[in-house]
């Protein structure tokens, strides 16, 4: 059955076409997207599970309620004129949708909050536009604050003034400089023109799954990547957005074959979770089943095009049934740089991985659409879309301009109009019109020697199972001091610390960077904040020369703390999770902290603590979070104290 929805168009192309067509004669606004947007209103713009049922609502149900929100806004916010700022502080959610366009029909501009950032960076995003409401989820504000549930009261009314006329999308923070970027409904407008391009070129894009093209949320949509390559692409074309309870990673998987998932875009961190646990998956399986596999994947390496994919489709159907089932039909990286073999694994199992590249100030400007495996799966960004235009300077840097590009961005109380070259500081070669990422400008050490160091080519070549690492440049006595940092787990044994340290040097030696590299230091502590999608640099150097880092030295002799069978099997959970083996995770380990866990991790250990013991478990951690502290809870909680 083929059913895409398309209310009188024949093909996907037609009703793309005639949706653009629309949205640039009836005019380039808000409110021409949000009623073009809107239009196919019994297409299902959002499902969720609720039990055994799937709840789905329709893009008019959401219109009305919609509708009904903005004009509840203008009465709870009547004193503050038209054009001010309202925050918007939401995860993913069928809400999140329908404030964000209330806030627009209200006549306000929505200022997109990170919920990742830091109360400070959140506090000075806010004042560098001038906020002057928040619509939350829960979170109170110093300035007013409307809790979304507040706002289903009443029936919905036309918008009795204009639209707002742009919206705010904060940076991630990760340079310790929060950005907000103003985007326009022009840009959007342009963005949305070169989706269409993507399906003309690459019909893997449009595929539908039973009629059906539906996004998993997973992306948050006040991420400049969810919410123009997810929200924006998808939702003006009407299609289905598919609602995360949670990031336990069985629940991602199951949420995917329920609900017939057929797009993911994501960061790379998801995505190497994902690679680390199938190949886990599979070696466990026996050597046999593991070589195996590596002949496949050798073999299908070789294998052209078309007789390519019918070999994936055929050899790793087992390995697909096994991770996100056969809805899918394409998946997007982009945020941050992604390890070419995990683009290797995936394409190589029969999956369409592509990475694509953007920034908050210049939107989503290029996706590897290739079907040649020297670009798709060797980590190349592609080339720019129509409406962005790409150059590189002496140095190697990126700038890049486009009508897709926000208007203008605040920054540290500066706002600076972005209507011209932006150099992104991203270090990239051009082979063929295909564009490959090599690191950032910024990011550069000046070795011993005058030569340049690219931590960014080195690092995967130094990574190990036991050690994350990155290279940071230390100044000490008015010198650059190029230093490797080593994320371990600090509960290790003194023996095998000193193991991971010779394996350290041994690579660097392999790779000619004995002289270069002055010192290894390893770190007990994760590399990265949780608000981070990849490590400060700058913020590690200054911490590691202030003495803020846990440095770990290995000739320090550790003892472990004895530990019960009700500690035994609580760390064997953190194990299973973590990949590790037990021996490694003692008592007091924070999860977070000391042992490296992420939140996708700690849901795969709740899940399991509540089928061993019965019991239900916080699912932000709180106050448990090692070993020690989950072990006396259960206690607690059993009576067995």
């Amino acid at each position: 059955m083929t059913d895409y929805h398309l209310g009188p168009f024949h093909s996907i192309n037609a009703f793309v076409a005639d949706k653009l067509k629309s949205f640039s004669t009836q005019g380039l606004s808000f409110e021409t997207l949000f009623s073009l947007m809107f239009r196919e209103r019994e297409n299902i713009l959002y499902e969720r599970s609720e039990g055994y049922r799937i709840r789905k609502t329709t893009y008019g149900e959401a219109r009305e309620a919609i509708l009904a929100m903005a004009a509840a806004l203008r009465r709870r916010f009547s004193d503050i004129p038209a054009g001010e700022v309202v925050g918007l502080y939401m995860d993913n959610s069928l809400a999140w949708i329908e404030c964000f366009w209330a806030i627009l029909a209200a006549g306000y501009r929505p200022l997109l909050m990170n919920l990742r950032l830091p109360p400070d960076l959140l506090a000075e995003a806010m004042a560098a536009c001038s906020c002057r409401a928040v619509v939350s989820d829960g979170r109170r504000f110093d300035v007013p604050t409307v809790i979304a549930d507040e706002l289903t009261d009443g029936a919905p009314e036309e918008p009795d003034r204009a639209f707002g006329t742009e919206l705010l999308v904060m940076s991630s923070g990760t340079s310790e400089h929060v950005k907000v970027c103003a985007f326009t409904a022009k840009a959007f407008y342009y963005q949305i023109c070169d989706s269409y391009d993507i399906i003309q070129e690459c019909a893997k894009v449009k595929e539908h799954w039973d009629g059906e093209l539906k996004l998993l949320a997973f992306l948050p949509f006040y991420h400049v990547f969810g919410l123009i390559a997810m929200y924006l692409w998808f939702g003006f074309f009407s299609r289905t957005f598919v609602h995360l309870a949670d990031l336990e990673p069985q629940t991602i998987l199951n949420t995917i074959r329920r609900h017939k998932v057929t797009h993911i875009f994501a960061v790379p961190l998801f995505w190497e979770k994902v690679y680390t646990r199938a190949l886990a998956g599979i070696r466990e399986r026996g050597e046999d089943t593991w070589n195996k596999f590596q002949k496949a994947m050798d073999l299908r390496r070789r294998l052209p095009g078309a007789m390519g994919d019918a070999f994936s489709r055929l050899a790793f159907r087992e390995v697909r049934e096994n991770l996100f089932g056969e809805s899918i039909r394409f998946m997007i990286t982009g945020g941050s740089f992604i390890d070419p073999k995990i683009l290797d694994f995936f394409n190589g199992i029969g999956y369409r991985l592509a990475n694509g590249y953007g920034m908050t100030e210049i939107g989503i400007t290029s996706v590897e659409l290739s079907n040649d495996r020297k670009w798709l799966w060797g980590g190349y960004i592609g080339k720019p879309m129509t409406h962005a235009e790409y150059r590189l300077d002496d140095e190697g840097q990126l700038w890049v301009r486009g009508e897709i590009t926000s208007d203008y961005i605040l920054c540290d109380g500066v706002r600076t109009e972005n209507d011209g070259w932006f150099c992104t500081r991203d270090l990239t070669e051009c082979r063929e019109g295909h564009y490959l990422l090599r690191g950032r400008r910024d990011d550069l050490i000046v070795g011993p020697d005058g030569e340049n160091i690219n931590p960014n080519l080195i690092e995967p070549r130094l990574r190990s199972d036991d050690a994350a690492v990155c290279l940071i440049a230390l100044r000490q006595e008015g010198k650059t001091v190029p230093v490797l940092l080593a994320e371990v787990n600090r509960y290790l044994p003194q023996q095998r610390l000193k193991e991971i340290e010779s394996g350290l040097k041994r690579r660097l030696a392999e790779q000619g960077l004995t002289g270069a590299v002055n010192r290894i230091v390893l770190l007990g502590e994760p590399l990265m904040h949780p608000e981070e999608i990849k490590p400060n640099r700058v913020r590690l150097a200054r911490e590691l020369a202030g003495g803020r880092l846990r440095v770990l030295d290995p000739n320090e002799k550790r003892q472990e703390t004895a530990a019960g069978e009700l500690e035994q099997k609580v760390r064997s959970c953190f194990a299973a999770a973590l990949d590790r083996s037990a021996g490694e995770i003692g008592l007091d380990a924070d999860f977070f902290t000391d042992l490296g866990g992420s939140s996708l991790d700690y849901f795969a250990v709740i899940s399991a603590l509540k089928e061993t013991f019965g019991l239900p478990f916080p699912q932000e951690g709180g106050n448990l979070r090692s070993v020690g502290e989950i072990a006396d809870y259960i206690r607690r909680n059993q009576g067995n104290e």
